[in-house]
């Protein structure tokens, strides 16, 4: 897997019943000492990189990793920029590879236990996400990645638990909520994330993510009007139709398969 950007520069030359051209002097490259070294780029430039889409951002910060191993940013935003593309197993590929280089890199950790959640593997995951936890326990991300992670295999006490102290840590916190209305949907209790996402939504730092957990609740619980028109203020006309679809097709599906096949869709 390639981390770097390609860059083949081709010169073609078509001659078509001429006479041989004459050859310019060959270009002697400068010796390795007088060539370019390539650099880390600038603050501003990074600044620049973070606005821009997640592709750009994943070509851009696996260069910057490429040219230092031992940046403690950039092969981190590269593994998020890979999730972001839904590029899940390479996203935690990078997330490893900043680790072995820099085991103690906190951040790495949690996208590595991201990554791995992201792609159905969360055990692979669970070792970082505790690593993170120790060197960081008043840090609530970490709990909150590993109730994730714990209820992902099917170790529910503990992801109770993760989840209880990370709201200790932050109080109505709207990811850690959300995430805890997500476990209620994977065991068919729709009805138990309904309030949750509520109490997640009303909270300022509430994501698009959020809102849309809490539509696809309303439509399977039956409030489909208000799922709608949540859906048509969050998302464009064609991607709430599509949303609205499913919605309608998925209402007799298990909670599990609907948590499941939700996060792939809500976006458009």
């Amino acid at each position: 897997m390639s981390r770097t950007t390609a860059r083949i520069a081709t010169v073609a030359l078509l001659l078509a019943g001429q006479a041989a051209p004459v050859m310019a002097d060959p270009v002697v490259a400068p010796p390795a000492s007088a060539q370019a070294v390539r650099q880390p780029a600038t603050a501003d430039v990074r600044a620049a990189y973070e606005r821009t889409d997640a592709l750009s951002r994943q070509i851009f910060w696996s260069d910057q990793a490429d040219i230092d191993p031992m940046d403690p940013v950039a092969g981190v935003k590269a593994a998020q920029a890979l999730r972001e593309l839904g590029r899940f197993d390479q996203a935690a590929e990078m997330a490893g590879k900043v680790l072995v280089v820099q085991p103690a890199n906190v951040e790495a950790m949690l996208e590595a236990g991201r990554a791995h959640i992201a792609r159905g593997q969360a055990f692979y995951g669970i070792a970082s996400l505790e690593g993170a936890r120790n060197a960081r326990p008043g840090d609530w991300r970490a709990w909150s990645l590993l109730g994730a992670a714990y209820e992902q295999v099917r170790r529910p006490d503990d992801a109770r638990a993760a989840w209880a102290q990370a709201l200790v840590l932050s109080p109505d916190n709207p990811d850690v909520l959300s995430n805890m209305a997500m476990s209620a949907m994977t065991r068919g209790d729709a009805a138990g994330a309904e309030p949750l996402l509520r109490r997640a939504v009303a909270q300022p730092g509430a994501s698009l993510k959020v809102r849309l957990n809490l539509a696809m609740v309303l439509g399977l619980t039956g409030n489909m009007a208000e799922a709608e028109q949540m859906l048509r203020r969050d998302l464009p006309p064609e991607a709430a139709d599509r949303n609205l679809s499913w919605l309608r097709e998925r209402a007799g599906a298990t909670g599990a398969d609907q948590a499941r096949t939700w996060g792939s869709l809500q976006g458009g």
